[in-house]
């Protein structure tokens, strides 16, 4: 994760200055936070805020491939001429966020459906590398882009980003027309063909990369906590190319000891972050894996993951109403939420340990499942108080800060996509239900010795 994150900064430097379409039915949804019953029905704001974001998919797709592109900037200023580049893990984000689209009648359902199609064959068309794809690609060309130097092939993360999508659009349309039950037959043998063992390079534990040139070079292993819990699932669930059990416990779970008794704010922290000692992480770790994954109540032999993603973020929410550098605008029904983002210095992994006075919507947007009080309070301040200063085409910027008075108008895939899936799991759990509902991932689960409510 470190070495992603630098890879990005310098990247970014410089960059500072399945039936109806109307009638979802809200439902309780099993969530991590039980306070989830007593708030309102908040349709229209939800609503809004869901349907603009998504166009950041659905009409500011790359269209050659119909892929996410990786940022999108208002201004129309690119330092590194990357606006055709599509991003493979916020491809996946996007896809999802087209099936609540469809559902919800934000996009007509026909086209959907052919823009799933096009995805479908582009996916199917790409150089992939043992099965995996690579972190980015050119949308107009189909070529592959360096996410760095040696990062040149597969991304195994990225890939199971994507993964998660495409076991989404099997299970929303193996029953549809004949159109719909062809795109769930290509997502099908698309998630198939990975070769996740491969990526475990004969060891216990996964490896984020591999390329032609450098193989195991980057020699990044993939040990929890962080975004990637979700990759050790699908590579145990695969009915092709699975990993061992004792891959998940020796790797992801370093032999127990990824957990930890240690406390932030009072608040347990349950899991020890990859980051330094006493601190927790940007809270895309909380969404990125639980976009298809339900965690309510989702228990290994080491933690429950439930009280994992609501306890970060209740962090984080405790975090700013202590406001311990003073910043302008926070507070748990003001501004809240640090994740990786745009920053006014480039990009950054901001937390509460490495507060810029940026804030970033999507982390708290995106916990709405976790703390929907305090998540709805955060839109209707950002409506109320910021307007169009952090409110634009595709739906809120990537990040702010009022201390500095800095509101650039710029996109990003990554973060824009968890905003429109996490608050539909919010709301119907549609995309939780979808993805638990497969009997490879219930397979899985219970392979690794999971226990959950969702486990049939």
């Amino acid at each position: 994760m470190k070495n992603r994150i630098l890879t990005i900064a310098l990247l970014f430097s410089g960059l500072g200055s399945f039936s109806c379409h109307n009638q979802v039915q809200e439902k309780p949804v099993a969530s991590a936070d039980t306070t989830t019953q007593s708030i309102p029905k908040e349709d229209s704001l939800l609503n809004k805020i869901q349907s603009q974001t998504l166009q950041y998919f659905w009409e500011g797709a790359e269209p050659n491939s119909g892929l996410a592109r990786e940022r999108i900037h208002i201004d129309g200023v690119y330092p590194q001429n990357d606006q055709q580049v599509v991003t493979i893990g916020g491809s996946g984000f996007g896809i999802m966020g087209l099936v609540v689209g469809m559902e919800r009648g934000f996009i007509n359902k026909e086209e959907g459906t052919q823009r799933l199609d096009k995805i479908m064959d582009f996916l199917g068309k790409i150089e992939r590398f043992h099965g995996a794809w690579s972190h980015w690609y050119h949308g107009d060309t189909g070529k592959v882009k360096a996410f760095s130097e040696k990062d040149n092939g597969g991304d195994i993360v990225e890939t199971a980003f994507l993964t998660q999508a495409l076991i989404v659009v099997r299970e929303y349309f193996k029953n549809g027309n004949d159109l719909q039950k062809s795109i769930a037959k290509k997502a099908d043998a698309l998630w198939k063909e990975i070769n996740w063992k491969h990526y475990t390079n004969g060891q216990h534990v996964i490896y984020w990369h591999w390329s032609k040139t450098h193989e195991f070079g980057m020699n990044h292993a993939v040990q929890g906590y962080d975004e990637c819990l979700i990759t050790y699932i699908l590579a145990a669930s695969s009915p092709t190319h699975p990993i061992d059990t004792a891959v998940y416990n020796q790797g992801w779970a370093r032999n127990g000891a990824i957990k930890s008794d240690l406390k932030k704010f009072d608040i347990p922290i349950s899991i020890k972050h990859n980051a330094k000692p006493g601190e927790v992480g940007p809270l895309f770790w909380a969404h990125y894996s639980f976009m298809g994954l339900n965690p309510s109540d989702l228990q290994d032999a080491y933690v429950n993951y439930g009280d994992v993603v609501k306890n970060h973020t209740k962090i984080n929410i405790a975090y700013s109403e202590a406001n311990p550098k003073g910043y302008k605008g926070y507070g748990a029904d003001k501004g809240w939420g640090w994740t990786a983002s745009y920053s006014i210095a480039g990009y950054d992994a901001h937390h509460p340990d490495n507060d810029k006075s940026v804030i970033s919507p999507t982390a708290a947007l995106s916990s709405m499942p976790y703390a929907p009080k305090e998540s709805i309070a955060f839109a209707k301040y950002l409506f109320d108080q910021l307007g169009n200063k952090v409110w634009g085409k595709y739906g809120f910027y990537d990040a702010y800060s009022e201390t500095e008075n800095w509101y650039p108008q710029r996109y990003l895939a990554i973060d824009q996509g968890p905003i429109v899936v996490m608050i539909e799991n919010y709301r119907t759990g549609l995309i939780w239900d979808l993805f638990m509902q497969a009997p490879e991932i219930q397979k899985g689960l219970k392979k690794l010795g999971f226990k959950s409510p969702n486990i049939k």
